[in-house]
């Protein structure tokens, strides 16, 4: 195995924290349902497995996300041990991380919150624009509280 020259060494830094912003910027977008915010992180063509069925392009993501969390109070994602490779061509990558969930709705009764964790598996490419989400899978690991705070009211 050939150790990579500093330039390549510090490129490949650079990547890393681009994507770590990444997912972060998801986060925000997120929690302010941003929707500007969030179309910077996804390409227009990406497709994500958020829970039920797959959405392909940004719009059917963004929909996705805003009929879930529109209704709530308040949410805060929280991501941490994230994992980033690189392809060798350093214009894709993949990475994963650890997600918790917040999800806050008083109008749900005795029991106003409801936490999902789980990870998050992504595919990146590198756009003109930056590094971009191609495709997300969220993968449920565990879940606390009331789950209705997440339906929409009736």
């Amino acid at each position: 195995m050939t150790m990579p020259t500093e330039p390549d060494r510090v490129e490949r830094m650079i990547c890393h924290d681009d994507i770590r912003q990444l997912a972060a910027r998801y986060c925000w977008a997120l929690d302010t349902l941003d929707r500007a915010l969030l179309a910077d992180v996804f390409t227009a063509d990406a497709t994500a497995s958020l829970g039920r069925g797959t959405q392909h392009g940004f719009d059917e993501i963004w929909s996705w996300i805003h009929g879930v969390l529109a209704h709530l109070d308040t949410s805060q994602h929280l991501i941490g041990s994230q994992l980033i490779d690189l392809a060798d061509d350093g214009r894709s990558a993949t990475s994963r991380c650890h997600f918790t969930a917040q999800h806050v709705r008083r109008s749900a009764g005795k029991d106003t919150q409801y936490i999902v964790a789980g990870r998050y598996d992504d595919r990146l490419v590198l756009a003109d624009a930056g590094w971009r989400i191609e495709h997300r899978t969220l993968r449920v690991l565990w879940t606390s509280g009331n789950p209705d705070v997440i339906s929409p009211p009736a």
